[in-house]
């Protein structure tokens, strides 16, 4: 989150802008900074754009015509950003009305524990995110503590962009720790 004439400072700085703007500090955004909604579109925006590149890098691999080139520029095809598996397979459709290509792609995201938290936000109120069933609400909307991993499953039927299937397997796990 861009915390603008917060930024660099002390949360203690931060909290204290707050309290004499009457309000609470996880909901204020200081002069020039982002606010919560803000930080929720970039994490939007970005996940659309993973979704999107990784359709289009498999439909490369595939030699499906009309997929717009990602070349790095070096021998052999490689990709700039090759993140399939190369473990693609056609299983039987939901509907029962044909088969829809399988997706795989393992993407890791390495980022701030509040960005994901609003990515997760978006991932659960907008796209009906699947939760693990002990998960607490308070664990839910808590802040990933450092190195902490949460792991979901998307699922793009057929390359479907608007309607990914989304599972969290764990949330803010620290266990490794």
């Amino acid at each position: 989150q861009k915390y603008g004439v917060a930024g660099g400072r002390p949360l203690v700085d931060l909290k204290a802008m707050a309290k004499d703007a009457g309000e609470q500090c996880p909901s204020f955004t200081p002069s020039g900074g982002e606010t919560l909604d803000e930080v929720r579109d970039r994490a939007k925006d970005f996940f659309e754009f993973l979704c999107q590149l990784t359709v289009e890098l498999e439909q490369q691999e595939h030699g499906k015509p009309g997929a717009p080139g990602r070349s790095s520029g070096t021998s052999g095809g490689q990709f700039l950003l090759p993140w399939t598996n190369h473990c693609s397979e056609v299983e039987p459709s939901s509907e029962g009305a044909g088969s829809s290509m399988v997706l795989d792609a393992n993407i890791l995201v390495v980022s701030h524990g509040a960005y994901m938290r609003n990515g997760i936000g978006y991932f659960v109120s907008d796209l009906t995110c699947t939760l693990p069933a002990n998960l607490t609400k308070s664990q839910l909307s808590s802040v990933s503590p450092n190195t902490g991993v949460s792991h979901f499953i998307i699922k793009l039927e057929n390359g479907n962009l608007l309607k990914p299937k989304i599972a969290c397997v764990c949330l803010n796990q620290d266990s490794h720790l």
